[in-house]
């Protein structure tokens, strides 16, 4: 691979996608190599808009005769991530709470539907609030959680998964990308895996929704949920989606019974009768200001399309490695993601014992990647709006850093948080 700044402004020059920067606020004028979409995306020059539009007209002007355009807002902007970013069908997304939330109902609920199963099955290495709330579902109903072992840096081994599974498993929850390395799950095939011996899969998609392929309808998935503040450009505390396939939902009871999952909710029945399709998975007001935010978010997404933002993302990675490799590996950074780039989402992960100082190094030299325990410095650049060149000059940035010690003179984390 062609090293040379040069080489990253011909594939910028080339790139399909370019025209979608200039539609982010700050891209491009407020100096940041920002490499932290995996955390929290950019701003969309049209939310503002979008936002002053709900509140000052529809709130503002229509009062409370808006509430016939709102009431439709989690299933209409569901079927447009369905349709455009997950590759669902239609009646099959809910936008709805948050994604810890979401992640309990649909898990509760699909344990539910396995009775006689005692033994949920997680990752050991997958996003904390995942593991804690099977955790806590197991402890209330008196179930077993088998928590299964995966390396941090390749992710999880079928094999090792496959050996979890039995008759006794109920549900397994699951990340499609890991939040620390990146590692791609092969979804359909866990999926099948699952279905060989009677249980439902439920996925975690927010490291992958809007970076990579999902196809939810193709590989058969059951349940997912995922946050829409990362690559989808929702904003900070954006509501989260869910998704359950369509066979399955009526089959489903989630365990917080609220009247927008009512049948007939306007006829304030005296019991509970969750109506047919994904809307039985709903339960309050939903927050329509921010899903006008989520709403613009998802549109550019599907407008782009997820085959071009996923070969674009993983050219950035293979480029991110390759320069690594180059000018990093020789000061003991050393790569902490799946090499290969069809095990990889759009993030990549680097190692060092000193990740927390280089992390704050390269903040204060305008470079914006985060950083996740034990080591690492995790590298996320979004395609909508990030370049080749971004990603060469961060490197370089980095390369600086460590080849002059500047890094040295931060304190570790630990003097951080003492």
């Amino acid at each position: 691979m062609d090293l040379s700044r040069a080489s990253a402004e011909s594939l910028d020059a080339a790139d399909p996608l370019a025209g979608f920067r200039e539609r982010f606020a700050g891209a491009g004028e407020d100096g940041l190599l920002y490499l932290d979409g995996n955390s929290l995306g950019r701003m969309p020059r049209e939310t503002p808009a979008a936002l002053a539009r709900t509140v000052e007209e529809e709130w503002g002007r229509g009062l409370v005769g808006s509430w016939s355009s709102w009431i439709g807002a989690a299933t209409r902007v569901g079927d447009l991530l369905a349709e455009g970013v997950l590759g669902a069908r239609p009646g099959e997304v809910l936008v709805s709470d948050s994604t810890s939330v979401d992640l309990y109902k649909l898990l509760v609920a699909a344990a539910d539907a396995r009775p006689g199963r005692d033994v949920l099955v997680c990752c050991a290495d997958d996003f904390p609030t995942d593991r804690y709330i099977v955790a806590g579902v197991a402890q209330a109903r008196g179930m077993t959680v088998r928590e299964v072992t995966a390396d941090v840096d390749e992710g999880l081994d079928p094999a090792v998964l496959a050996g979890a599974l039995d008759e006794r498993v109920a549900v397994v929850v699951l990340s499609a990308v890991a939040y620390r390395s990146g590692a791609l799950a092969d979804v359909a095939a866990v999926t099948a895996a699952a279905r060989d011996v009677g249980a439902l899969v439920l996925w975690d998609l927010s490291h992958a929704a809007g970076a990579v392929p999902v196809d939810l309808a193709a590989t058969g998935a059951d349940l997912a949920v995922g946050c829409t503040y990362k690559y989808l450009n929702g904003g900070p505390g954006a509501p989260a989606f869910l998704y359950v396939r369509r066979e399955l939902q009526e089959q489903l009871r989630q365990p917080i019974w609220g009247w927008f999952g009512q049948r007939d909710q306007f006829a304030m029945g005296p019991a509970y009768d969750p109506v047919p399709g994904i809307e039985r998975f709903g339960v309050g007001t939903p927050p329509v200001v921010a899903m006008a935010a989520v709403e613009v978010g998802a549109r550019l997404v599907a407008e782009a399309g997820m085959p071009a933002l996923a070969a674009k993302g993983r050219a950035m990675g293979e480029l991110a490695v390759a320069l690594a490799d180059a000018w990093l590996a020789p000061h003991g950074v050393v790569l902490a993601s799946p090499r290969d780039p069809a095990r990889r989402g759009s993030h990549v992960t680097l190692a060092h014992p000193q990740a927390w100082q280089l992390t704050q190094a390269l903040v204060d030299r305008g470079v914006v990647p985060d950083f996740r325990t034990p080591d690492r410095v995790r590298l996320g650049p979004a395609p909508l709006y990030t370049r080749f060149t971004d990603v060469w000059d961060a490197m370089d940035r980095f390369r600086e850093v460590l080849a002059t010690g500047a890094h040295e003179r931060y304190p570790t984390e630990r003097a951080r948080v003492t």
